[in-house]
């Protein structure tokens, strides 16, 4: 069970908080099912043509830092400090962490990543990050 420290600062009502959050590589196919698509990526993945991945919006801002990225480099020994100086940065961005959170209690939405690590990036990061909240404001 994962635990995230401090009470979130959310005080809107967000209704049915059950709405799952999808992951998907940029290079997968888009399909109806997948929502709204959001890149949750610093830069635009390699090779992509913008035309072709069926990006509803990209939140630049919501990705890890620079500095994060690059120390993190997608090494599995440092998955778990990752997430958390990932988190850390995610707490002072709270308007843009609210926007999403009132979109996955409303429809399905997925993120869309580039890395070619599924299991360990950003992305999975930031729905752990999302879904824990939202399950807590349930809880209020």
């Amino acid at each position: 069970m994962i635990i995230l420290t401090g009470k979130p600062n959310f005080t809107h009502h967000f209704g049915d908080l059950s709405m799952p959050i999808f992951l998907k590589r940029a290079y997968e196919k888009a399909v109806p099912e997948d929502g709204k698509r959001i890149l949750v990526e610093r830069l635009w993945p390699r090779g992509l043509r913008r035309e072709n991945a069926r990006i509803d919006v990209w939140l630049k801002d919501l990705a890890p830092s620079t500095n994060l990225r690059k120390w993190y480099q997608h090494d599995p020994s440092k998955w778990e400090q990752f997430k958390e100086k990932y988190w850390k940065e995610l707490e002072d961005k709270e308007t843009g962490m609210l926007n999403l959170a009132k979109e996955a209690a409303q429809r399905n939405i997925t993120f869309v990543y580039g890395s070619r690590e599924e299991k360990m990036n950003n992305a999975v990061a930031l729905k752990i990050y999302v879904e824990t909240k939202l399950k807590n404001l349930g809880e209020e």
